[in-house]
């Protein structure tokens, strides 16, 4: 091994001899030259769209075509492809930032107030934090209609978003409002989007955190337990009412029922009674003996079944039997010398 080709201290002023190939370098490039303009024409020639997107072809920076996912051909040199993913759901973040996804999501702590504080209704303030998501439905719409679509986009959002919750109150953005906002808002904004045609399709607006300044909180939270309180001592009442009130009620319809009922039976009774009485009267006229017996024997046959078992003996009778059994028919001895 030569020292002097390793060791620079040693070379002095004298260059080292560069070695060269056998033949010269006129073959090689020859080759290489070639073989470089047919790969460099290759990768200029073909592309490949992902399944997610479409390719949108340019021909001296005009657009020309739009084509679908999968392998495709183009003039070299002449057209340029911008490939836009129409089936994947992009999204745009207002008040926060997500740093990291995960199973433990990580958000920026930088201070994002300026467009997530708004003004409300009734004159207080609100911090409003939200997500959009969406979709690119006309590639050619969203890359030459609007210059910085995204950006665009945006500053849309944060106008038709200040619009609605300026038009409730803050009890309404913080409490029982939040899905009529979100529906309003993705309403307006798709068509303001469709008027500036963007050529994108909202899939929903969602409000992800809604809360009052933090200077003013601990005071909303107070105002908040005892709205809370007041409705559930309000819902108590209400309960109690609705297992009193319908009881007290039934109860009275059940007394005013029966008491109808008293009546009808006590007044058909006496029409009964009446029309009776007034059906014997009218027999005792057209014949009173008949009746008078009539009404005798009918009385004599309610009374003596409840009267038991009787005997009537003369008290000259003698010589009875004494086998009858009188005891058994009176419940008692008879007395000596006959009667009953």
């Amino acid at each position: 091994m030569n020292d002097d080709i390793f060791d620079p201290s040693r070379w002095g002023t004298h260059v080292p001899r560069v070695p060269r190939f056998p033949g010269g370098s006129g073959p090689l490039l020859r080759i290489a030259v070639p073989v470089i303009a047919a790969l460099l024409l290759l990768a200029t020639t073909f592309y490949s769209v992902q399944p997610e997107a479409v390719g949108v072809v340019l021909r001296f920076g005009r657009y020309v075509r739009t084509t679908e996912p999968g392998l495709h051909v183009k003039a070299p040199f002449a057209e340029q492809v911008i490939k836009v993913p129409v089936q994947r759901q992009l999204k745009q973040e207002f008040g926060f930032r997500t740093e990291e996804a995960g199973v433990r999501t990580q958000y920026s702590q930088a201070n994002f107030n300026d467009e997530s504080m708004m003004l409300t209704g009734d004159l207080n303030v609100a911090i409003v934090e939200w997500i959009v998501q969406y979709r690119v439905s006309d590639p050619y719409q969203f890359l030459f209609k609007v210059r910085n679509p995204e950006s665009t986009f945006r500053a849309m959002n944060e106008a038709v978003m200040r619009q609605v919750v300026g038009d409730r109150t803050v009890t309404e953005v913080l409490t029982v409002g939040r899905q009529e906002i979100e529906t309003r808002v993705e309403v307006e904004l798709q068509a303001m989007a469709k008027q500036y045609e963007l050529g994108i399709t909202l899939d929903q607006v969602v409000l992800q955190d809604v809360n009052p300044p933090n200077p003013v909180k601990p005071s909303w939270d107070a105002v908040n337990q005892a709205q809370q309180q007041r409705d559930r001592l309000i819902n108590e009442a209400r309960a109690e009412y609705n297992k009193v009130v319908p009881r007290a009620k039934g109860e009275a319809e059940q007394t005013i029922l029966q008491a109808q009922g008293y009546a009808l039976d006590r007044v058909n009774r006496s029409q009964g009674d009446s029309a009776r009485f007034k059906s014997v009267y009218d027999s005792y006229r057209k014949a009173p003996d008949v009746t008078r017996r009539r009404m005798y024997l009918e009385t004599m046959g309610r009374v003596l079944p409840s009267l038991g078992g009787k005997v009537f003996v003369d008290n000259d009778v003698k010589g009875i039997v004494p086998l009858l059994p009188l005891q058994n028919m009176l419940g008692e001895t008879p007395k000596a010398g006959g009667g009953q």
